[in-house]
């Protein structure tokens, strides 16, 4: 079977939107799935939706990637996006065409294509995905090197390059996984002006006729599909070979950061997309790690003690979704009201759902798990917190919540190894608490301590939560309560107890 390209492509009979020639608007630094899957979906769709008429060039940032493999199917790949919608099933098929070509930096004939590019008129924005490592600041980089080894390193020089050829500033839209990744980038692109000694004219070229934008990213992009037969039963039905297949959950959403006149200049709006131009993203990060990653850390380790494997699985059972939709709407999401609208709290609380029942994941409790600790820290203890200082009362769902925590890494200990705390389940099989070491060895430390031991070591472990949460008025008791019906009733009964 022939491999994709657009000659290909018009012989295999596909009738979607095809854009095979358009001007290079776009400049991107991150080749993988994720990136292909979501930015340059967004861009796709702006073409045909919002007549963008724009291509984008990927690069690759480090030496090893995909740029052979995207220059032979001159750009194009199959996206599909399946999960669950409004509880129907979604497995939607579109052949992405906005990819131009893909660069690899150090190559040097491919350098020089990155700066000719850089310094061209057409360019407008730049976007990345280089890992939460990618944003950092190496002082080993010098300006000479081709290409710098850092990803700021490579945007100082692209910047430097298009202002000496006198053009205008770009929007810059950084999606790696930190906090605040728009100005970090911007920070370590100051650092190597002043390091490589660049004109201060530069300098303030960078940082008023550039918008460096913080985004927060949201898409789950399990990449490849992994079955040969299906992707060989796909291969037939589309008429082409493709080495760059691509899965994506349907849900997916692009909070960007920025001043007021940015909706316009970028495409999303006009196309409909769920992309958002918002005054400060950070309402909506915590959106996201309260409601989605809070649900996640909220019900799976109870979850799993009650005998369920994969998340989906819970979403069908009464009392665990039960759970999980009380602690959602009437302990999470009541703590955001101030900052965010009800109703697209509740709108992105109702996509979580229909996220977690996704018919095309099996998406592991035990994978979850890992670093619990933490997580709960970060994820469910600002709810929890907001939730006593707003109401004067203990949030029901959140205390099973941590009483399930403890359950789960304190439960029929059998010993402590390198790879983590062996505890059983109450089904009788063995499971591997993945955590850090100190946490590990703190439960391990405890075991077979009665229900009130254990609880009031926890609560009062204040390398765990920063404060000694047996001070809350209550808490120790509801926490032993609740751990001792896990205990004699199951976790799920415990869980329905909630409702």
């Amino acid at each position: 079977m022939d491999l994709l390209n657009y000659d290909v492509l018009a012989k295999s009979g596909y009738e979607g939107y095809v854009c095979k020639e358009a001007p290079v608007r776009v400049l991107q630094f991150g080749e993988g799935n994720f990136m292909r899957a979501f930015v340059d979906y967004f861009f796709d769709i702006s073409n045909e939706k919002a007549g963008f008429n724009g291509k984008v060039a990927l690069v690759q940032p480090i030496a090893q990637g995909l740029t052979e493999l995207i220059n032979k199917q001159e750009g194009l790949y199959t996206l599909y996006l399946r999960g669950s919608e409004n509880g129907e099933k979604v497995d939607a098929k579109r052949v992405i065409s906005a990819v131009d070509c893909c660069l690899n930096p150090y190559d040097k004939a491919d350098y020089d294509k990155m700066m000719a590019i850089a310094a061209s008129d057409d360019l407008d924005i730049i976007a990345s995905n280089t890992t939460e490592a990618g944003i950092a600041y190496d002082p080993s980089c010098k300006f000479e090197d081709v290409p710098a080894n850092s990803f700021p390193g490579k945007l100082t020089q692209v910047l430097y390059t298009r202002y000496k050829a006198g053009k205008k500033g770009v929007v810059v839209l950084s999606c790696e996984l930190i906090d605040n990744n728009g100005k970090e980038l911007l920070k370590c692109v100051n650092q190597y002006i002043d390091q490589w000694q660049l004109e201060e004219s530069f300098k303030t070229w960078v940082n008023e006729e550039n918008i460096f934008c913080s985004t927060l990213v949201d898409r789950i992009v399990p990449g490849r599909i992994r079955d040969p037969k299906e992707v060989e039963e796909l291969e037939k039905i589309n008429g082409y070979h493709d080495e760059l297949i691509d899965v994506g959950e349907i849900f997916g959403v692009w909070i960007i950061e920025g001043p007021e006149g940015l909706e316009d200049r970028l495409p999303f709006k006009k196309a409909g997309v769920n992309v958002h131009v918002v005054p400060d993203v950070m309402p909506y990060k915590h959106r996201k790690v309260r409601i989605l990653n809070g649900a996640h850390t909220g019900f799976v380790l109870g979850a799993y003690l009650a005998g369920f494997d994969i998340v989906r699985d819970c979403m069908h059972n009464d009392n665990v979704a039960g759970f999980m939709n009380k602690m959602l709407n009437e302990e999470v999401i009541p703590t955001l009201v101030d900052h965010l609208d009800e109703n697209d709290l509740n709108a992105f609380a109702a996509a979580v759902k229909d996220r977690f029942n996704n018919p095309f994941v099996n998406h592991e409790l035990m994978s979850i798990s890992l670093n619990s600790t933490s997580k709960w820290k970060a994820r469910n203890m600002p709810s929890f917190l907001q939730y006593i200082d707003k109401n004067g009362k203990l949030p029901v769902c959140l205390t099973m919540s941590l009483a399930a925590y403890i359950a789960f890494y304190s439960n029929d200990i059998q010993e402590l190894t390198d790879a983590g705390l062996v505890c059983k389940r109450p089904a009788g099989n063995t499971y591997t608490v993945s955590d850090d070491r100190w946490a590990l060895e703190f439960f391990y430390e405890h075991k077979g301590e009665s229900e009130e031991e254990l609880v009031k070591a926890v609560l009062g472990n204040e390398k765990m939560w920063d404060q000694d949460l047996n001070k809350i008025d209550g808490l120790t008791d509801a926490v032993v309560a609740d751990l001792k019906m896990i205990h004699t009733e199951g976790a799920e009964k415990a869980y329905a107890s909630c409702l």
